[in-house]
């Protein structure tokens, strides 16, 4: 069940204001539908002290995605999402802007927010890779998220 584009807008306002912290490091949703999102950080406002992306704004691109997927895939009216685990590898220095693609399928969806309503949590996870302007990937990641129902 593809999004609407409405409510595509609303997913990408919404992931790119999630907080103060995302606003100011310039994060934002290229892309969205059910079970997919391609999100960008800019390398300008995210500089460290040798002229490269700060590994934190790598890592925080990585994990942001978790919360795209949340919102596009998910009833938000009865599950959360929390990350569980993340590991980062880098491969070598960001000098642009960098961006992440993550995509599960409808039918790991489905299995994800069936056994959390069963068992009030389910863990899932992904890899990603988080490439430059030239689509040399400069790390990889592995996400651990739980879904888990309100009130359990």
């Amino acid at each position: 069940m593809a999004l609407s584009e409405e409510q595509k807008e609303q997913i990408k306002a919404a992931s790119d204001k999630t907080f103060p912290f995302v606003e100011r490091c310039g994060a934002r949703t290229l892309d969205v539908d059910r079970g997919y999102c391609k999100m960008m950080m800019p390398l300008a406002p995210n500089l460290n002290h040798v002229g490269i992306m700060y590994a934190g704004a790598l890592y925080t691109i990585a994990e942001l995605p978790g919360g795209v997927i949340y919102m596009s895939s998910f009833d938000t009216r009865r599950f959360y999402p929390i990350v569980k685990d993340m590991r980062i590898r880098f491969r070598r220095p960001a000098a642009t802007d960098v961006t992440v693609e993550v995509r599960i399928t409808d039918e790991e969806i489905e299995r994800i927010q069936s056994e959390a309503d069963a068992n009030g949590k389910c863990d899932f996870e992904w890899d990603t890779e988080i490439k430059d302007e030239k689509g040399e990937v400069v790390a990889l990641t592995h996400n651990v998220y739980q879904l888990r129902k309100i009130g359990s």
